[in-house]
């Protein structure tokens, strides 16, 4: 039997670092290994900086710098870092295809804010082979009904 993993999108967001978090404690409770992902190429750098020599080198370090942030909550689960230089969704997709769960944030580094799911999360969630948990953003205080 093929050992079972839980791939992951990582890109160094608050969002992104919500669905570590979430993944490494499912990871633990299903007895998986954690495949994180980060895909990058020249034109999707980390916000406000754009570096014609950002490589793979960089991308990994970005990764490290991602999960040195949940270190804490990594105890135990075997990690498997991957670093691809291709579009986030089709990367995630690749990586989900023997996966027996695929994690995104709702929200990551591009796009607008206040939109409920991302364009990467979105299309992961439709095109996906494996069942796919979109991890919420930031939770938003509920209000409370008049009696």
């Amino acid at each position: 039997m093929a050992s079972k993993v839980l791939a992951l999108g990582v890109d160094g967001s608050e969002g992104s670092l919500r669905a570590l978090r979430w993944a490494l404690q499912e990871a633990r409770l299903r007895g998986t290994r954690l495949r994180a992902v980060l895909a990058w190429s020249f034109l999707d750098q980390p916000p406000g900086t754009f570096d014609p020599a950002y490589g793979e080198d960089d991308a990994r370090q970005q990764l490290d710098e991602a999960l040195a942030k949940v270190a804490a909550d990594a105890n135990g689960v075997e990690i498997e870092r991957v670093v691809v230089n291709d579009l986030p969704a089709r990367a995630l997709l690749d990586a989900g295809r023997d996966a027996d769960l695929l994690v995104v944030g709702a929200r990551g580094l591009g796009g607008f804010k206040g939109l409920l799911l991302g364009s990467v999360s979105q299309q992961v969630a439709q095109q996906a082979r494996c069942p796919v948990v979109v991890v919420p953003g930031e939770e938003r205080p509920r209000r409370r009904s008049k009696s």
